[in-house]
């Protein structure tokens, strides 16, 4: 593919967070731009409720992704989203979340600005801030955690660890993304580097949508845990979660 500044003026991308899973979260500007869109290229975590906002006209691309499987290369939605937009199109780029945390959002307006394609971001709400407000756990709390971090479960590709050393403190808040799989080797590495044993962490499975479930236990249960839970679901570690049974309101909704 070749770099045409020229037909790429008259396309536009929208890169649009859905949210974590209840349609209510999309955003007002979301959803006038989903409207809006003729075509919408979405990942697999987007609800039907939401895909069922684009218009019938819409042409509608899926391009999912789940866990050990890429339904398309990333490089190749890369080379959709430039296709479409220099065909004069209004593209929707839809992911589940917020699209700049863990959902690869930058590198695909990398490759749109090679292209000279003009873009927007549309933030939405991350699984972490929408999960875990949904199990009635808040990320910061006064007599808790003054931190929060959000790190990523996948190993990076070259190999290099997480400064696990920098994680384990006892009044920070640490939520895995994609992190199930690895629970054993978190539960170890956050051990060993000083983190308490008995640490109080959860697991949210299908944050916010109508299935939600929370696993609650400590850090040396975590493996355990993990091993009931299916994805997509979020690890959060901290005392914070120990809130969560008094906290609690959607599931008792």
């Amino acid at each position: 593919m070749t770099t045409n500044n020229t037909l790429s003026n008259s396309g536009f991308v929208s890169l649009v967070g859905a949210g974590p899973g209840d349609p209510d979260l999309l955003t007002v500007k979301g959803l006038k731009v989903i409207q809006a869109a003729d075509v919408v290229v979405y990942d697999r975590l987007v609800s039907d409720d939401i895909l069922a906002l684009a218009d019938r006209s819409a042409e509608m691309i899926y391009v999912g992704k789940k866990l050990d499987f890429h339904c398309v290369p990333q490089e190749q939605i890369n080379q959709i989203l430039v296709q479409k937009a220099l065909e004069g199109k209004r593209v929707v780029r839809l992911k589940g979340g917020d699209s700049f945390i863990f959902g690869r959002g930058g590198e695909e307006l990398e490759e749109l600005a090679k292209f000279g394609i003009k873009y927007e971001v549309v933030p939405g709400i991350t699984a972490a801030a929408g999960a875990t407000a949904y199990a009635g756990i808040p990320l910061t709390h006064r007599d808790h955690a003054q931190s929060v971090q959000f790190i990523t479960g996948h190993v990076q590709k070259d190999g290099r660890e997480i400064e696990w050393q920098s994680l384990a403190h006892s009044n920070n808040t640490l939520v895995f993304y994609m992190g199930l799989k690895q629970s054993g080797h978190i539960c170890d590495k956050l051990i060993t580097h000083g983190l308490a044993a008995s640490t109080p962490c959860a697991i949210i499975e299908n944050g916010t949508r109508y299935d939600q479930r929370v696993l609650r236990g400590t850090l040396a249960q975590l493996p355990a845990l993990a091993s009931g839970a299916k994805s997509p679901a979020l690890i959060v570690i901290g005392s914070v979660t120990s809130l969560s049974e008094k906290l609690q309101w959607f599931e008792q909704r």
